[in-house]
């Protein structure tokens, strides 16, 4: 679980409403007609725009927004590397051993490959066209949530124009300006509360959780590449470590990079 999202979206709810509750009472910011106009606006332009297999194929890409990534690079590596020298010393058959102990499904997938026999660059072609699957899926789940962003407070503008109609058409009774002013101020605030708090913020972590994961499953691809090939554990430590900046880099041979 990644708390920095749970805790920054908390954080930015629990300050508003504090600072709502210490001018006056919460209830004066729920309003349902206005909530139905931004929400039910949102997710229908939504879907509109994108069909509703992509929004449901969307809901378990921003799963990865509130889920913690499980290895640094370096101790990706560093797994690459020790399977690297148990294939160099055992033969490439002897990682079949070692797969129950990968949780990675992509990971297990070039395991299983490589002990089934699979050729080098076959294998990494394979590897390489999967990652960009993945890099799709996960552009279009941050796409998804942009577009709600941008849609959150267009639908609140236009339900601040409903308000402002109704506000007017009603001047000469009293006791319905208030309502319909409500309705044209708080659409605007659900809108921005929408688009500001959570759909932009949870695009920008995607955009973060996509980077390091297909970082993560770019380290595997080259090392099951390079253990197939044979190739000696402390080249292919020297290739992974392009992938991470200097300062990251810890030899798995005892020698600070």
């Amino acid at each position: 679980m990644d708390f920095s999202t749970i805790a920054g979206i908390a954080a930015a709810f629990i300050l508003m409403i504090l600072a709502i509750s210490s001018g006056g009472g919460l209830g004066l910011f729920i309003d349902p007609p206005s909530a139905m106009i931004v929400l039910g606006g949102t997710i229908g332009t939504t879907l509109v725009h994108y069909t509703f297999k992509d929004l449901m194929g969307a809901v378990t890409v921003i799963k990865k927004a509130f889920s913690a990534h499980r290895l640094s690079s370096m101790e990706r590596i560093e797994q690459i590397i020790n399977y690297a020298g148990k294939a160099r010393k055992e033969g490439i058959l002897s990682l079949q051993a070692v797969t129950k102990d990968v949780d990675d499904p992509f990971f297990l997938k070039g395991l299983q490959m490589a002990v089934d026999g699979q050729e080098p660059d076959k294998l990494k072609e394979m590897l390489d066209r999967e990652i960009e699957y993945l890099e799709d899926r996960h552009d279009r789940g941050s796409d998804i949530m942009v577009s709600m962003g941008t849609y959150a407070p267009a639908m609140g503008m236009i339900g601040t124009l409903i308000g402002l109609v109704k506000m007017l058409q009603t001047m000469d009774d009293p006791s319905t300006i208030g309502p319909a002013m409500a309705i044209a101020l708080l659409t605007t605030f659900y809108g921005a509360v929408i688009a500001n708090v959570i759909c932009l913020p949870i695009s920008g972590k995607l955009k973060n959780r996509s980077y390091n994961e297909i970082l993560d499953k770019t380290l595997i691809a080259e090392g099951m590449r390079s253990i197939l090939e044979g190739e000696n554990p402390r080249i292919l430590e020297h290739r992974l470590h392009a992938f991470v900046a200097p300062k990251e880099r810890q030899s798995h041979f005892g020698k600070k990079k």
